[in-house]
């Protein structure tokens, strides 16, 4: 039996928590919130998980809101026409339902489930010196979470991180009383070319099933427009000016919509990073980071809580496989690059869609309104991003799978 230390209880930390304690080891999460803290406070994520982070989670355990959570069934896509109508729209079936669980209610459920199997939980805003003391008393640290000092430990990758600077103006938005769509319920990907983009999905909230709003803005346009914002009712209220103005078609379908909660509100924006994953302590200790840690991509894609699942799984394997040898730094570059065989095609593919769509991408997207299987095709890369590296990322992969459609 291994000591693990997780400084982090979210998505990547508490999977990896509850896998290792099956496991048979030690295991501590440090949680800088108690589970009533991160319930009552702010929404933290989109989150919505695809159908493989599902059975993850499923496989473990942990998948507890298979009948409250409203299905995400497939996805529509749409590309504003600069005149209130879309040149083009469509939608797709999932072959696997996704959810996405708020935060607020999946973390506190799943730190009460860590310590019903016998995991540890600390409660502290974790520093430095912190670390020093885990890194001093357990067989491994792992950083799943940090800001600051912490943050500083794990230096910038510059061969693998396409931006030093944000690429949009995120907003999210938490609602209930969206109209549905007739169809199925999907997660509705809207495209306004020079603006952003405009995200809607059902979810299930601290206070039921809900819809959430998600804002993507090119820094510097219009979109980006949440900083004078000072209330939960005046971000409602900018939202619902948003989708007015740029998918009308969306405003209407959000005509009665109110906020779940006034925690139900969120803004920001953060450089896409990618960061080596050994941190080494002034004592020369070194503790392994994880997940958005040290691959952070812009939420444009949905990839990040299912990056973070991913991660989870990844570092189980590893550390499984180790056995009882010394969790060193070569053990931590190993493992993180196991799971960079993976995190490196979402990290692309989410750097590419922050760029104006090339010809052969709006070729394809236009070609997916026509015909259901580049539509389905598409909409299932979602789930298994290396995918679009066969067919969607260059100008000749997508000319040869086009003409095979077409024949």
């Amino acid at each position: 039996m291994r000591n693990i230390v997780i400084v982090g209880a979210g998505q990547a930390g508490l999977q990896l928590g509850v896998g290792l304690l099956d496991a048979g080891h030690r295991v501590t999460v440090v949680s800088d919130r108690t589970a009533e803290q991160i319930r009552d406070g702010r929404v933290m994520s989109s989150q919505c998980m695809f159908g493989s982070a599902l059975a993850r989670e499923r496989a473990l355990g942990l998948g507890f809101w298979d009948e409250s959570c409203p299905p995400v069934e497939g996805m529509g896509f749409s590309i504003a026409d600069g005149a209130g109508g879309r040149s083009v729209d469509w939608i797709a079936r999932l072959d696997l339902p996704a959810q996405s669980v708020d935060q607020r209610v999946k973390f506190p459920a799943w730190l009460r489930e860590f310590q019903r199997r016998g995991g540890e939980v600390e409660h502290a805003e974790a520093t430095v010196p912190d670390l020093e003391e885990y890194a001093r008393e357990a067989d491994l640290v792992v950083v799943a979470a940090g800001k600051g000092e912490i943050s500083g430990l794990f230096p910038r990758d510059e061969r693998r991180s396409a931006h030093a600077t944000p690429q949009r103006a995120l907003a999210l938005t938490y609602v209930r009383g969206m109209r549905p769509v007739p169809e199925h319920s999907a997660v509705f990907f809207n495209v306004i070319p020079g603006v952003g983009e405009y995200f809607a999905m059902p979810a299930l909230t601290t206070s039921g099933p809900c819809d959430i709003m998600v804002f993507e803005g090119v820094p510097g346009g219009p979109m980006d427009c949440w900083g004078d914002v000072r209330t939960p009712a005046e971000h409602l209220a900018r939202s619902k000016w948003v989708l007015d103005t740029f998918v009308p078609w969306e405003g209407e379908r959000s005509r009665d919509v109110s906020l779940t909660d006034d925690g139900g509100v969120l803004t920001g924006r953060f450089a896409p990073t990618v960061r080596h994953p050994v941190g080494v302590l002034p004592s020369g200790a070194v503790v392994l980071g994880m997940a958005d840690v040290v691959v952070l991509n812009d939420p444009i894609t949905g990839q990040g809580s299912n990056n973070a699942s991913k991660c989870a799984a990844s570092y189980l394997a590893s550390i499984t496989a180790h056995g009882g040898r010394p969790f060193d730094a070569e053990f931590m570059r190993g493992a993180f690059e196991l799971y960079w065989d993976y995190a490196r095609f979402p990290t692309g593919w989410t750097n590419a869609l922050l760029a104006p769509p090339p010809p052969h991408v709006l070729e394809l997207l236009a070609t997916a309104a026509e015909n259901p299987r580049v539509a389905r095709r598409f909409v299932n890369g979602f789930d298994e991003p290396r995918d679009f590296f066969l067919w969607f990322m260059d100008p000749a992969g997508a000319a040869d799978y086009l003409a095979e459609v077409r024949s």
